[in-house]
């Protein structure tokens, strides 16, 4: 699924590095250009270049063409599990010289509720068939979105992976239920090293900030405030000072 407004493996033609790419980490660059292709979900490869005719015997090439998939807004906000929508044709009585009639294959989708260890909570998430079969495969619903690979095409899931992963390095609190000692076991159990967690599953237009910024935002607002908090205090001392005056030049005048 894209995440991006141009796909990772046309940066280098389109020469995107002269900008914002330039200023990105190695290990982050390096995650996006990962030209590892996807899973096949709805065609099955044949995994060989030639083969042999069953009914003729002779040996001809075979070519592995896969099925575009087009993922709706829809999937970012569950866990389809590679699925998504298959545009093609129908024949119109199952008649194939008939005409020929557009149709779109949609999987079927399912709301269920996921308990994560590491969360510590309940997630109500719309999932397919497919899904449920890879969660029931990795033995969990964590492991699932800890060790899948970055082609699970949902930003859901990998919003809740960098949450995990940042839970570990503290960047997050942890979970306060149960016993200090149920609770170590739960991080020791999913236990991962990653030291680029932050830059998990982001996109350009969502790139962590960097603390400087934060720190200089914060100083720029208490200067403001202590500018704001100045004229107050001077305006207070004037009005204090000016019934005395009064004062000074009545007994005077007297």
């Amino acid at each position: 699924m894209p995440l991006h407004r141009f796909p990772p493996r046309l940066w280098a033609s389109m020469r995107l590095r002269d900008g914002i790419c330039a200023r990105l980490p190695q290990h982050y660059l390096a995650s996006l250009q990962d030209n590892t292709p996807p899973t096949p979900v709805h065609w099955e490869p044949h995994g060989l270049r030639y083969r042999r005719n069953p009914r003729t015997g002779e040996r001809e090439r075979v070519q592995d063409v896969p099925v575009p998939v087009y993922f709706p807004p829809a999937a970012n906000e569950g866990l389809w599990g590679g699925e998504g929508w298959v545009r093609g044709f129908r024949y119109a009585r199952d008649d194939k010289l008939s005409t020929r009639l557009p149709k779109t294959w949609k999987p079927q989708l399912f709301k269920r509720q996921f308990y994560s260890e590491i969360l510590d909570a309940t997630l109500t998430i719309t999932v397919t068939m497919r899904t449920l079969d890879l969660i029931d495969a990795a033995f969990g619903f964590d492991f699932y979105i800890l060790k899948v690979p970055a082609d699970m095409c949902s930003k859901l899931g990998m919003d809740l992976k960098r949450t995990m992963l940042l839970r570990w390095h503290g960047a997050t609190p942890r979970c306060t239920r149960g016993t200090p000692a149920r609770r170590d076991a739960v991080y020791d159990k999913y236990k991962v090293v990653l030291e680029e967690a932050e830059w998990v599953g982001l996109s350009l237009e969502e790139d962590p900030v960097p603390l400087f910024k934060v720190y200089a935002e914060e100083l720029v607002s208490q200067l403001k405030e202590q500018q704001q908090a100045v004229p107050e205090a001077v305006e207070e001392e004037t009005l204090g000072a000016k019934p005395l005056l009064q004062s000074k030049q009545w007994g005077s005048a007297a």
